[in-house]
């Protein structure tokens, strides 16, 4: 359903400015590998911050 919506709308921005569309289309591409690293530090962080609670709640589990 995400991808259709993204289509329509895709569509509709290349019949109301068609430039807007090709650049949109041409730089889509150079947006998403500019954002792998970030993403990567995003994933990074989430599984320090992962471990770092299952450490803090390590001994409360561990009484339970």
């Amino acid at each position: 359903m995400k991808t259709l919506l993204v289509l329509v709308s895709w569509f509709l921005l290349f019949v109301l400015c068609w430039p807007v569309a090709l650049l949109a289309l041409v730089l889509w591409p150079l947006v998403w590998l500019l954002s792998l690293p970030l993403r990567l530090v995003g994933i990074t962080l989430d599984a320090v911050f992962a471990l770092l609670r299952a450490i803090l709640f390590l001994p409360a589990r561990l009484l339970r």
